[in-house]
């Protein structure tokens, strides 16, 4: 079967270990499905996999990829949960386990034809939405709906703050944001970025560190290091920050200790979700009639195309990846 998959790690050139050919097909096993790959998407985690980050030499050949939309012979179409135990017996959420793992971590990933997961870890595809834009629901909208709804907690007319305008997680929360009633504010150095994010549904647009007309009732946060004062002091008293990645180093120059303390401000990490979230966040998305944001599409065999485009920045949304 065709796949991309990385053979090589190489910390400072990631796309240098980057493989797209075939590999051999998966064999079926006991509680686990082999599902034919209808589309697939990108995230940053492709990129960190490819540099060795959570992915040792000992596991490659290793193929990508988080998200996919699979063809299931009962149930039709249906978006993947990637969210996989390492812990015999663990029940919950598998988002807690701490021997978790994504697919293409330490079982092989979705940016080929055939993809293999345990029996039950799927959902129902909305009916409104094409593959490529239902793949998105699998990992950076599922870290947003969990993002918003279950760590920061927000309720309809509530204000946030999305730092950081045009990555797929971005995009999701300032959709999602939007059709939930919140007022949504974003912040960004590109121009073209920051209008498309008031297309999607953003009430104001600011550059980054701007001082903001208001404190809003919670930041979510993925930038990291170079925005962690600026969301600090965006914050009203008992606000919250919701991190999920730290793109720009998870070392702050000032960590506002005495600010979140006086403030009583919560700090709340957030990683993906449960198979329950991503339940309903798909019935959220069936019945707003919301379309994930796709920036582009390509062929599963110009994968290595699709993340040089990611790899640039040059993205606004999620790229797509089509496979059946």
């Amino acid at each position: 079967m065709l796949a991309a998959y990385a053979e090589s790690l190489h910390p400072d050139d990631p796309l240098a270990g980057l493989r797209v050919d075939e590999r051999p097909e998966p064999q079926e096993r006991p509680g686990w499905a082999v599902l034919p790959v209808v589309a697939a998407g990108l995230n940053h985690h492709d990129l960190w996999s490819l540099r060795g980050v959570g992915l040792p030499e000992e596991r490659l050949p290793m193929i990508l990829g988080c998200d996919a939309v699979a063809q299931h012979p009962e149930h039709g179409e249906v978006v993947i949960y990637p969210v996989l135990s390492g812990t015999p017996g663990w029940t919950g959420d598998l988002t807690l386990d701490p021997r978790r793992s994504l697919l293409s971590e330490v079982h092989q990933g979705t940016l080929a034809e055939l993809v293999t997961v345990p029996e039950g870890q799927w959902v129902p595809k909305p009916e409104h939405l094409g593959a490529v834009e239902a793949a998105a629901l699998s990992t950076s909208w599922l870290t947003a709906y969990r993002m918003l709804f279950t760590r920061a907690d927000v309720r309809p007319g509530d204000t946030v703050l999305v730092q950081g305008a045009g990555g797929a997680v971005s995009t999701a929360l300032i959709q999602l944001g939007h059709a939930a009633g919140l007022t949504v504010w974003v912040t960004g150095r590109d121009e073209t970025k920051l209008r498309r994010a008031q297309d999607l549904g953003a009430a104001r647009a600011f550059e980054v560190g701007e001082r903001l007309p208001a404190r809003v009732d919670a930041v979510l946060e993925s930038v990291g290091a170079a925005t962690w004062s600026h969301s600090v002091n965006a914050l009203r008293p008992g606000g919250a920050i919701v991190i999920c990645g730290a793109t720009s180093g998870d070392a702050p120059p000032r960590a506002e200790l005495t600010k979140i303390f006086f403030k009583q401000l919560r700090v709340l990490g957030s990683t993906m979700g449960s198979l329950e979230e991503l339940t309903a966040l798909s019935r959220f998305v069936q019945t707003s009639g919301l379309r994930p944001e796709v920036d582009s599409t390509y062929p599963l065999a110009q994968t290595r195309e699709a993340l040089a485009k990611m790899e640039r920045g040059d993205v606004v949304g999620k790229i797509g990846i089509t496979v059946g």
